[in-house]
């Protein structure tokens, strides 16, 4: 019999941790070969993760909730095991709280080791993330910082935590037991004392005892959202993508005229032919990745001091969800695609993204984004790149409006359908004239459109 080690599988390029969310089998099920195990979330998509031999689940080395880095052992299954009753646990200490960070939740009986010592590694590269430096003496681990991030804990709160760890460092159980202090009204821990020089006066210093009180307060009445999993991750992310690149946003308006014309013309006998319904997305899409094409840098990431160009054209499109909030499958190798493919790959990942059925990799190695912000009725947006790209073009609701022309006889009034563009882009490497002249691509290659072409 042989023990195989089961781990958290890659999601995806820019994916390093996944949550889980729940467990189908227990230590001593019997399990198939690519038989759901358990069921995980990511930032992107939740998802499940199969087993990779057959036999009777062993060991579960992680509980419900805990974020577990990718490539990390998460579930030990035997192999070759004869049939047998399920196993009594061994008496286990349980870490876990219930916060939704990254825990063992099983404390072996060999020497314990501190969870946030934990090395956060990639399958690929094996890195690790070493303890992170903060204004002061005091050194925090990565996932005592996520959860202080998450909880809402500054950092005069953070340097004043006791610490149980080795010279004093603040351990996974000394920030829980202060969160859940904090929840209970029960913090025993006090903001350090401000020295105020006698010549300030008192508005000073009530300024400075509100700058260091801890928690929002509210006042009259409110209602309280508590975010949940996904929105607490897209905020992350935007954040840190402001963070990341500095951006710069464009703008063009393009006359879609000749494109809604034709769409009106052929959507009843393209669903006939081809039993899928043509939106304007796949058009955009088709427009986007020629210009791509002639303008390659668009399609390209940046690492340190590094520019590389992808080869790839994977077009991710924002979809918003039910609940609101929003996710961007992406369209590996959209240029291979006509615009019947495109229509295709367009519905099938947005009807997967609506029904919650979009697999990790339909999320995955995108490396540029679309996003219709007209949807919802905005003439245009500014929209935040998504990471690790480097731009991201929205487009807008098209509106008819009277316009001046010029033809052979000269100007003229007319009715159009116009639409604006708007494209986001990291100044780090695109400048506004690479910019600029990319959005007024795209808009020149809608205006373009034939009215006479097939599908």
């Amino acid at each position: 019999m042989a023990l195989v080690e089961l781990v958290m599988p890659k999601l995806g390029e820019s994916i390093m941790e996944a949550t889980i969310l729940k467990w189908h089998k227990q230590p001593g099920d019997k399990i198939a070969a690519d038989e759901t195990v358990l069921e995980i979330a990511t930032d992107k998509v939740d998802s499940e993760v199969p087993s990779t031999a057959e036999g009777v689940l062993e060991e579960i080395l992680f509980q419900v909730n805990d974020v577990v880095p990718i490539g990390a052992v998460i579930a030990k299954i035997r192999t070759g095991a004869e049939d047998q009753s399920r196993p009594t646990p061994d008496p286990v200490e349980n870490t876990h709280s219930g916060n939704g960070f990254a825990g063992n939740g099983v404390e072996e009986k060999a020497a314990p080791v501190q969870q946030e010592e934990y090395a956060y590694a990639t399958a690929e590269t094996g890195s690790t993330l070493k303890s992170s430096a903060v204004p002061g003496n005091r050194f925090y681990s990565p996932l005592v910082l996520n959860i202080a991030a998450s909880e809402g804990i500054n950092m005069t709160e953070l340097e004043n935590i006791p610490g149980s760890g080795n010279e004093g460092r603040v351990t996974k159980k000394d920030i829980l037991a202060f969160v859940e202090q904090k929840k209970n009204g029960k913090s025993s821990v006090s903001a350090p004392t401000t020295v105020v020089a006698p010549e300030t006066n008192n508005r000073q210093q009530e300024s400075t005892a509100q700058q260091t009180t801890s928690g929002p307060v509210f006042s009259g009445s409110n209602e309280i959202i508590e975010m949940d999993r996904m929105r607490k991750l897209i905020a992350k992310h935007m954040v840190d993508s402001k963070r990341t690149s500095p951006h710069v946003t464009s703008f063009s308006e393009a006359d879609v005229t000749n494109l809604v014309q034709w769409r009106e013309r052929v959507k009843k006998p393209f669903e006939i032919r081809e039993g899928e319904k043509i939106t304007f997305t796949p058009l955009f899409i088709e427009a986007i990745v020629k210009c791509i094409k002639k303008y390659p840098l668009l399609n390209s990431s940046v690492e340190g001091e590094t520019i590389v160009v992808k080869k790839d054209i994977n077009i991710g499109m924002a979809t918003a969800l039910p609940n609101g909030n929003l996710i961007v499958p992406v369209i590996k190798n959209a240029d291979l695609y006509n615009v019947v493919g495109l229509s295709k790959q367009v519905n099938n990942l947005a009807n997967s993204a609506r029904n919650g059925k979009l697999k990790p990799d339909d999320t995955s190695n995108g490396t540029f984004t679309f996003t219709n912000v007209g949807t919802f009725g905005s003439l245009m947006g500014t929209p935040i790149i998504n990471q690790p790209q480097v731009a991201i073009l929205a487009v807008g609701a098209i509106k008819k409006r009277a316009v001046v022309i010029e033809t052979e006889q000269g100007d003229s009034i007319a009715i159009r359908h116009m639409m604006y563009l708007s494209m986001s882009y990291d100044h780090r490497i695109i400048d506004g004239s690479l910019g600029a002249t990319f959005l007024t691509a795209v808009a020149k290659e809608l205006e373009n459109f034939n009215p006479e072409r097939d599908f």
